[in-house]
């Protein structure tokens, strides 16, 4: 089986991918759509059957649970139990975007969404299309990103089909994600809020809406029921060994990489302020010294690297500011043994 990948670049495309998309998933289909932050492995989220091939298509880990995603703030509101004043601050401010929200699940969210939890986490898209399907359809979406367990998450309709393209019926090409990493993951069943995961919403923004917010890490946990994705120890890893290293210079870099146990030949450096010069290195790349740019622009560099064989990644260190945590985060995890 190969996926049918349909795009959405006119009025008349939109409307027949949405049309396929939403059929499939009525009939307790796996499919594949665009999200703003990265592409999302899609099924109804009140049917336990059809979240389970999820799972099963993913190689997900039966404790890491799945985020719902919902086309407005009366669906939302019926897949929790319980709506605070800071959920309603957080979705005034920030929906439909980048943030979920941690609330206590509703009798109606199955288990198998929350990993057998008492919570669900609960996402308004900003993306025109998965939100015209979540219409068409009329329920949830339970949509973890479209690759993998624990490998690169995909941001165009291309890194879906090399990663599970002979496991799905239907990819929806919905252009590349402009926002480039996965949800900021706000935890409000707790007093007070917690981020379980950053993101591009980031915690000064958080608090200037709800007010004291916990910023700790939360405890890496590998085998207990998750609050949300994103938790584990080692997760949106390139299939090359990436390290993180700050420099001062050309000098001062290959001083480092001379420590590390392979050839400098086979370094590839992603880079933004101390860019080296290319000689001796397998290759550099420069991403903008931007968070939201460098945000857009890391998988799509991490999965080229992927494509051409890379086997080992450089990345220069990311400023320590609240922009840049998500995508620190995100680097750790890449980095973890």
């Amino acid at each position: 089986m190969s996926a049918e990948i349909l795009s959405t670049h006119t009025p008349a495309l939109f409307r027949a991918a949405v049309g396929r998309a939403a059929d499939l998933l009525r009939a307790g289909e796996v499919v594949a759509l665009p999200t703003e932050t990265v592409y999302g492995l899609a099924a109804n989220a009140l049917d336990p059957q059809a979240v389970a091939k999820i799972y099963e298509i993913k190689g997900r880990p039966a404790h890491n649970p799945i985020i719902v995603h919902v086309a407005d703030l009366a669906m939302a509101r019926r897949c929790v139990a319980a709506w605070p004043e800071s959920a309603a601050r957080l979705a005034a401010s920030f929906w439909p975007g980048p943030l979920t929200l941690v609330l206590p699940r509703a009798r109606e969210i199955p288990e198998m969404v929350t990993a057998g939890g008492p919570t669900v986490g609960v996402r308004w898209p900003s993306h025109p299309f998965i939100q015209a399907v979540i219409k068409a359809c009329g329920f949830p979406l339970a949509a973890p990103s479209a690759n993998l367990s624990n490998q690169l998450s995909p941001t165009n309709a291309e890194h879906v089909a090399k990663s599970l393209g002979s496991k799905l019926k239907l990819i929806v090409d919905g252009g590349q994600s402009q926002v480039g990493i996965e949800s900021t993951v706000v935890d409000l069943s707790v007093e007070p809020a917690r981020v379980l995961r950053p993101g591009m919403i980031h915690e000064e923004s958080l608090a200037a809406a709800i007010g004291k917010l916990d910023t700790r890490n939360p405890k890496l946990e590998t085998t207990a029921a998750l609050r949300s994705p994103g938790q584990l120890p080692k997760h949106y890893s390139p299939k090359a060994k990436l390290r993180v290293l700050s420099w001062k210079d050309d000098a001062d870099l290959r001083r480092q990489l001379g420590h590390l146990p392979f050839a400098i030949s086979h370094a590839h450096i992603l880079t933004h302020t101390h860019i080296p010069s290319g000689e001796g290195f397998a290759g550099v790349s420069v991403i903008p010294h931007d968070a939201e740019a460098f945000a857009r622009a890391l998988y799509v560099e991490l999965h080229r690297l992927d494509d051409e064989g890379a086997q080992f990644i450089i990345v220069e260190a990311l400023p320590d500011s609240p922009e840049w945590r998500g995508i620190a985060d995100r680097l750790a995890r890449a980095a973890a043994d």
